[in-house]
């Protein structure tokens, strides 16, 4: 697993001594043997340039094993690799090269030697926000493993690495291993269905496991550990809005650690161990409060728990007085972040169906107000303009977005087009059928997408 860290993550501190980065690739090569060294090269680098083709990834693993396998044998000249490794960033460089193609290539290309290389190794692709890899039937499966068995290892690897690029790595490998040895396995057994239906049963716990660390480690690098709280923090709150805000934060802040120590951990059971343990405190101390988290944790297995609670959906929204808004020592004081927090828990808990993604939209820009006010010559004169202006705009914002996802989780898809197609012709009588068409798609294809509150961060954010 390091080995391919070296190769692929430039932070590595490795990575800054040449013979330091040969004599650690070479032990693992030589360690792990050239078949498992090449699975975990095609894994990596299909993490890693998500976008990129099958053929591409191809060349690049052929080129990275070929290097590991010549300059890592007794008696290599001890600057083979780094002299290989320069080829590889040469041809990288030309045109028509066979590697992944990126955006950014071109700056690095303009650097030389060591430079050139590193700036090449922290390119990646940004991950695929809605994983593409579609599980074929068990027959599909076993047609294509027997018409040639390597082809199909090589290509699931990399079509289901690049699917869930962001889960951690340690994740993938275990995840992907059990996949291929289950179709190993009932493909050549005299009862393939029931050895199927015995072995997803088995892997059920790894499968989510890869699924629910893809979305985590997906928002985490969209928004940073903070925001990653904020954003946990008022997904439960809309869950279970009863709960206080001093039940909830600890719990939110809980996650975000789990996710920084875990999303780029090599260690191998760093994310199955501390999100189960993360679970079993959102259990201790929620169940007793909610029948619907009681209900998920009643499970012995903490990973499919996690995951009944990702899936609940949004609470009825409880009866509230208006939420008191913060006063201006607490937005420009000590502990402001918190206090900004506390006031968007509150907005959260009294729109259930508002989606995170216009949540987290609230608050970049809480974080904008408090930058521009609190450093003002006039700061209770700037936050009080602010104030004004959120009165007008921010009750009419929350409550479309509100009843739109309200009507998206409350009504059948078609019944929920043909009630938004009404609304919109209430709402602009002049619009021709036409405009009435795209509209209705338009916010149909944003409700689909970004109403769950499992939804991709990044490409919601653009859709809001």
């Amino acid at each position: 697993l390091k080995a391919q860290i070296l190769l692929t993550n430039p932070s590595f501190p490795a990575l800054t001594g040449r013979d330091y980065v040969r004599d650690k690739v070479c032990q693992e090569f030589k360690t792990l043997g050239k078949e498992n060294f090449r699975t975990l090269t095609i894994i990596a680098n299909s993490k890693k340039y998500s976008n990129a083709t099958f053929e591409e990834i191809n060349h690049l693993v052929h080129e990275i094993v070929s290097l590991a396998e010549t300059c890592c044998a007794d008696g290599a000249d001890p600057s083979c690799y780094d002299a290989g490794s320069s080829a590889l960033s040469a041809k990288s460089c030309s045109k028509g090269s066979p590697f992944p193609a990126h955006p950014g290539t071109a700056g690095c290309c303009a650097h030389e030697g060591l430079e050139q290389k590193l700036c090449l190794a922290a390119l990646r692709h940004p991950p695929q926000e809605l994983p593409r890899y579609v599980q074929p039937s068990n027959e599909e499966l076993c047609q294509a493993f027997k018409k040639d068995p390597k082809d199909f290892a090589d290509r699931f690897l990399y079509e289901y690495a690049s699917s869930y690029s962001e889960a951690p790595l340690p994740v993938l490998l275990g995840s992907t291993r059990t996949f291929l040895s289950m179709v190993s396995t009932c493909c050549i057994s005299p009862m393939p269905t029931a050895c199927f239906l015995k072995e997803k049963l088995e892997r059920k716990s790894l499968s989510l496991l890869t699924l629910m660390s893809n979305r985590a480690c997906s928002r985490f690098m969209a928004y940073g550990k903070d925001k990653l709280t904020f954003s946990y923090l008022t997904s439960l709150a809309q869950k279970m809005p009863g709960a206080s805000f001093e039940d909830l934060l600890p719990l939110s802040e809980d996650a975000a650690e789990v996710f920084s120590q875990c999303c780029d951990s090599v260690a191998e059971d760093c994310m199955q161990k501390k999100l189960s343990e993360h679970t079993a405190k959102v259990c201790a101390a929620l169940s007793a409060q909610d029948e619907r988290f009681a209900d998920c944790c009643k499970g012995k297995n903490l990973m499919q728990n996690y995951f009944c609670i990702s899936a609940l959906p949004p609470a009825l929204t409880p009866k509230l007085p208006e939420a008191q808004k913060p006063t201006d020592e607490q937005l420009c004081g000590e502990d402001a972040a918190r206090h900004a927090k506390r006031y968007l828990f509150e907005l959260a808990r009294r729109h259930t169906n508002t989606p995170s993604v216009f949540l987290s939209k609230l608050y970049d820009a809480s974080e904008k107000v408090r930058e521009e006010c609190c450093s003002a010559k006039d700061a209770s004169a700037c936050l009080d303009s602010k104030r004004q202006r959120m009165g007008r705009e921010l009750p009419p914002f929350l409550e479309k977005a509100n009843r739109l996802c309200r009507q998206y989780t409350e009504l059948n898809f078609l019944d929920f087009k043909k009630r938004l197609r009404e609304s919109l012709a209430q709402t602009m009588p002049a619009a021709s059928l036409e405009l009435l068409g795209q509209l209705v798609e338009q916010r149909a294809d944003f409700a689909s997408t970004c109403c769950s509150p499992n939804s991709p961060p990044l490409l919601c954010a653009s859709k809001v």
